[in-house]
């Protein structure tokens, strides 16, 4: 008769992580997520609100009168094009 072969023993691999080390793990991972967090709100808000363009907005200060300076500010608005037919 012939002798069953064994099947090879399978290497575990095996992680030993001390408590500071599963705490410094987690500043990271917690570092990383605000750093991610920040950005997206970054990201979204330049995209939601595109910046102003210096043409459009054009300060103008004025003297009121009373030693106070008012800030207005114009908008410029587009004309629209009479499209010739």
């Amino acid at each position: 008769m012939v002798a069953r072969k064994g099947k090879k023993a399978v290497k575990m691999v095996k992680f030993q992580v001390t408590k500071s080390g599963i705490a410094g793990i987690g500043v990271v991972c917690f570092c990383v997520f605000l750093w991610m967090f920040l950005l997206g709100v970054w990201a979204g808000q330049s995209l939601l609100f595109p910046p102003v363009s210096g043409d459009q907005l054009a300060p103008v200060v004025q003297d009121s009168g009373g030693g106070k300076q008012v800030l207005d500010v114009i908008r410029i608005e587009a004309e629209k094009k009479k499209v010739k037919s």
